[in-house]
């Protein structure tokens, strides 16, 4: 060890024996202030519309949990108000992140759940396109589905022979085999199938039907007992057993969409689509000025008044516009489509010259209820209570008159200038979980158009604190102007 130099015991004068050369101990122990910065998302943002025009975050989010937000999104309630249904269709296409340690995809097929379960197939297909349909057999799974009922199976069916897989749906595999041409194959997984017991004996005949034409004199099959997938559901429609959709989900009802399907059965698929902001009232326009009317009563007395409105509008026939217009907005709201309606034909309203009260205040609400609402409030028909509560409303002032109810005096407490929303939602937002607090506020709004007031206040305020002014207002005009109770 004397071999080297600092091993060697060393001395210092005055003392004896070896000693150890350290510094100084420090007098104390002083702990550096340290900065915390969130890391950036490992993902890329995910989404069909970017947060420029949707006004959401990409981060919204973030520091939120997975599988609570995934419950959140399912249970969302928004059939009965317009503006909540087209908020959840923003929060579900805008393009966003996932949350910090989503790894499993629970957001996203959240997201993708919901959209077919609104009806809505096409921004499903084209998120999980975006996604990458062929990362995981869940993701596949709600590409198949959407691509069935949009009569787009080709590129499902491509990946699915491929890589088998990525999907254990015996139905699946043989229909997909079909259509590309391998009967053989299909036959042979129906037989092995079958035998094994891996599918029931009605699929197996269901599917032997579908693969050969002997069948074709068979007498129908036993009605399925329950909703049928999506497969299944097109199964029986290529052996000429075609399910009704009327009784199924709404996802169902873009079969109806085709031109395969009747025109009356398209016009109750885009009436039912409208309803759960699945569908935009221009296709539904489309639809109803499609063809005369065949008949009378229900679905062709609408076709009939709208068709005479939108007739009356393009030709500037104010006369006709005033006969055609009370009709029309009669028959919509026995379906709970004022809104659609508004959409389509109130801004063809401006500058009209009324004659008839009732018919100026007719055409002043369907203007509330359309995008252009602050503009039409500029300009009340009368002074009335009520009117002058709701032009409050819509621009953002203090009403100075106040109808006497208490969902009045709630939605003004709501829209004070300092929105107070409840504790629970101001720390979401304080922390940035906002699509949390969203949706939230989703479920607060409805519970308050209920008739828990308390919420229906908390809701509006919480939000105009998250900087969407617009949903609050047009949510309270909406609950004002349109009668849900039906």
């Amino acid at each position: 060890m004397s071999v080297i130099d600092w091993l060697s015991p060393r001395t210092l004068p005055g003392v004896t024996g070896p000693a150890l050369i350290e510094p100084q101990v420090a007098p104390g122990v002083f702990a550096p202030e340290v900065e915390v910065t969130p890391l950036p998302p490992s993902q890329e943002a995910l989404g069909l519309v970017p947060p420029e025009v949707t006004g959401l975050s990409a981060d919204l989010w973030q520091g939120s949990d997975a599988k609570v937000l995934a419950k959140l999104i399912s249970k969302a309630p928004v059939i009965d108000s317009p503006t909540m249904q087209r908020l959840l269709f923003s929060l579900l296409i805008s393009d966003s992140y996932p949350p910090l340690g989503d790894s499993h995809d629970i957001l996203l097929l959240a997201r993708l759940d919901r959209l077919l379960d609104l009806g809505a197939p096409d921004p499903a297909l084209a998120l999980v396109e975006i996604a990458g349909p062929t990362a995981s057999d869940q993701r596949f799974s709600r590409w198949f589905d959407a691509a069935l009922m949009l009569d787009s199976e080709d590129a499902p069916c491509a990946a699915l022979s491929d890589e088998p897989h990525l999907s254990r749906d015996m139905l699946a595999t043989v229909y997909c085999a079909a259509r590309r041409g391998d009967f053989s194959r299909a036959f042979l997984i129906t037989d092995a199938a079958g035998a094994l017991g891996e599918i029931s004996l009605d699929d197996t005949e269901l599917l032997l039907r579908f693969l050969s034409p002997e069948f074709d004199d068979s007498p129908p099959l036993p009605p399925l007992d329950g909703v049928p997938s999506p497969v299944q559901f097109r199964l029986y429609e290529a052996i000429g057993e075609p399910i009704p959709t009327t009784t199924l989900p709404r996802l169902f009802a873009n079969a109806d969409l085709r031109d395969v399907a009747g025109w009356k059965a398209q016009l109750y698929a885009a009436e039912r689509l409208a309803r759960s902001g699945a569908l935009n009232p221009n296709q539904l326009l489309g639809l109803y000025s499609a063809h005369d009317p065949a008949a009378s009563g229900g679905v062709w007395d609408r076709v009939a008044a709208n068709q005479r409105l939108d007739e009356a509008l393009a030709q500037g026939n104010t006369d006709g516009i005033k006969a055609s217009l009370p009709e029309a907005w009669s028959d919509m709201a026995q379906v709970f489509l004022e809104v659609p309606l508004a959409a389509m034909h109130a801004r063809f309203l401006t500058g009209i010259e009324w004659d008839d009260p009732e018919l100026a205040a007719l055409a002043w609400r369907m203007q509330l209820l359309d995008s252009g609402y602050r503009a039409a409030a500029v300009t009340a028909p009368d002074e009335d209570i009520e009117t002058l509560f709701l032009q409050a409303v819509a621009l953002e002032h203090a009403p100075m008159h106040m109808p006497r109810d208490a969902q009045a005096v709630a939605i003004s407490a709501g829209l004070m200038p300092s929105p107070a929303p409840s504790p629970e939602i101001a720390d979401l937002l304080r922390n940035g979980q906002t699509g949390e607090a969203l949706l939230r506020l989703i479920a607060q709004f409805d519970s308050g158009a209920r008739g828990n007031l308390q919420d229906l206040s908390a809701a509006l305020a919480g939000f105009r604190a998250a900087g969407l002014g617009d949903v609050a207002n047009r949510a309270a005009l909406e609950l004002r102007l349109l009668d849900r109770r039906g």
